[in-house]
């Protein structure tokens, strides 16, 4: 227990100590204001695309500071105009407009996200503790505090780890319904909250409905004497759990009510009708058109309108710790081997597997964070290996010398590497991949380079009296607003920086002397399908490299 509690300091002094230090990343501002809005007035109209349950976490702590202004006046709100991108009106005018207090906003919509990723790690314990026995939730425990892409994105104010956790929640619930003799009230009460917490973190979620329904006729639960009788039975669960689940996203929507206002041609019929949460079938049909249509995506140096087949397969390879790939491997094979065990692995990677299919066709190829539920699936996986290879009770029983060592590897595998990136988390990428100085030229935007490091350029601005510099800025973040000196480059997505791609303020053939900063997303040109502008740069290493930021001298 000693250890655990060390854990759980040392996961605190982490988290805190590099959150503090990374500017707002790409969608935090936007996250952010539709949580405080939210909060203070109860309408979830800025919630279209992503429900107001993670995002009210973070609103909350900005009632500790009652000076706060809100453009409830500007037309972003009272119109929500434009219609595609109102949301972002109004973030950029809460964040950085109408109020001057940047750093202290972002740091308290950050603390809740730190507190729901130890929520996370203990509901890896109980998840794992409930299929392979204390020992191993111990370990599930502690992979989950300390995986590298669980900790960059469990900082941040978003929806990602929010999403997560009340998704293997929710996994976890069904379990302990399906598991249950007969129909358990409690348990299926326990599930349908579960997931309707789980379907108001993050539409995103709802590609596990098809799933959970698959698992639902699979022989993996309790010898039953009528298999077809015990099938009925789950499928009745959870789709009564399912209707239960409508009523807890209606909650969290503050039982919104009002006319519907579906984006799309297809069902703009409708919006003559009022009906309960517009908002959230607003955002369903949002997404599917936003899936359709596809978004810029980066992978292995070229950029693609439509999206890569490859690019999720890619990601997992080189943003996994090989930790966790080699004992998802190790457990697979070892674990199959015991008939105890091969239900508790389908219900853990099955799902895991069809989210990841799910993934793999969509158009949306921006972040191995959108890869993020299926690691608590995996690492609760993972943690049943030492059960797997010597039996139940690995840290207390007989002959255990080989799970005892097995389990050092996995935490080890998992701490060691997320020590070393401190506290670059978001650039993360294993040794396959060649490590995160490698990482810029496989994949971009949230998977490494999310406009995190503005305040450390600024800090080492300051220490080594640079008074300006030429910036080829990723993010949203403001270095005007920090009071930077800079000459724009062609960065991405602010005016001033985006505008320059088409005529850059210098000769791409052969730079003019000065000191260049260029974010790693803006150094490969990631949204960009012609690479040309900083192609130079990209053939010589950097003279310092701050986190996703490189610094290049020419004299």
């Amino acid at each position: 227990m000693g250890l655990v509690v060390l854990a759980v300091w040392l996961f605190f002094f982490l988290a805190l100590n590099s959150l503090v230090h990374d500017s707002p990343t790409m969608d935090e501002q936007n996250h952010l204001a539709r949580g405080a809005a939210f909060v203070k007035t109860g309408d979830p109209r800025l919630s279209l695309e992503h429900p107001p349950l993670i995002n009210s976490l973070s609103g909350l702590p900005l009632l500790l500071l009652p000076e706060l202004l809100y453009p409830f006046d500007h037309p972003s709100w009272t119109e929500m105009q434009p219609p595609d991108i109102y949301w972002y009106v109004f973030a950029d005018q809460f964040v950085w407009r109408v109020n001057h207090d940047v750093t202290r906003m972002i740091f308290l919509g950050r603390l809740p996200m730190v507190f729901l990723t130890l929520g996370l790690a203990l509901v890896g314990f109980h998840f794992a503790r409930l299929l392979w026995g204390r020992p191993s939730a111990y370990l599930a425990f502690v992979m989950l505090l300390f995986e590298p892409n669980v900790v960059g994105n469990g900082r941040l104010i978003t929806t990602d780890l929010g999403g997560t956790l009340f998704m293997t929640l929710a996994l976890l619930l069904v379990w302990r319904m399906w598991t249950a003799p007969g129909w358990h009230w409690q348990r299926w009460l326990a599930a349908g909250v579960g997931l309707g917490l789980a379907f108001g973190s993050k539409l995103s979620m709802l590609a596990f409905v098809p799933i959970l329904g698959v698992l639902a006729f699979l022989p993996i639960f309790n010898a039953e004497a009528q298999r077809r009788r015990g099938v009925f039975r789950r499928v009745a669960q959870l789709g009564t759990a399912g209707l239960l689940s409508i009523l807890v996203v209606w909650a969290i929507f503050g039982f919104e009510w009002g006319a519907f206002r579906f984006p799309s041609a297809v069902l703009a019929g409708l919006n003559r009708f009022s009906g309960p949460m517009p908002t959230f079938w607003a955002g369903l049909d949002q997404i599917v058109n936003v899936s359709r249509g596809g978004r810029a995506a980066f992978l292995l140096g070229e950029t693609s309108l439509e999206g890569f087949w490859l690019f999720f397969p890619v990601a997992f390879l080189v943003k996994t710790p090989l930790v966790l790939l080699v004992g998802l491997v190790g457990v697979i094979w070892w674990g199959w081997k015991r008939p105890s065990t091969r239900p508790k692995l389908v219900f853990l990677l099955l799902p895991a597997l069809l989210y990841f299919a799910v993934s793999v066709v969509s158009d949306i190829n921006i972040g191995y964070r959108h890869l993020l539920p299926i690691v608590p699936l995996i690492i609760v996986a993972v943690s049943g290996l030492p059960t797997a290879v010597d039996g139940r009770d690995w840290w207390h029983g007989g002959d255990t010398g080989h799970s005892r060592i097995i389990a050092l590897i996995l935490a080890g595998g998992i701490l060691l590497p997320t020590l070393a990136i401190h506290p670059h988390y978001l650039s993360y990428f294993n040794l396959t991949a060649g490590g995160p100085a490698n990482g810029a030229s496989i994949l971009a935007d949230s998977s490494n380079d999310w406009g995190q490091d503005l305040l450390r350029l600024q800090q080492w601005m300051a220490e080594n009296e640079v008074a300006s510099i030429k910036l080829g800025w990723f993010g949203t973040a403001e270095p005007a607003y920090y009071g930077m000196v800079y000459e724009p480059l062609p960065g991405f997505p602010q005016p001033e920086f985006w505008s320059l791609w088409a005529n850059p303020p210098f000769d791409p053939q052969a730079p003019e002397p000065g000191l260049y900063a260029i974010s790693a997303s803006s150094l490969w040109e990631s949204h960009q399908v012609e690479k040309h502008v900083y192609a130079w740069f990209r053939q010589r290493q950097p003279d310092v490299r701050i986190g996703s930021i490189y610094l290049f001298v020419i004299e």
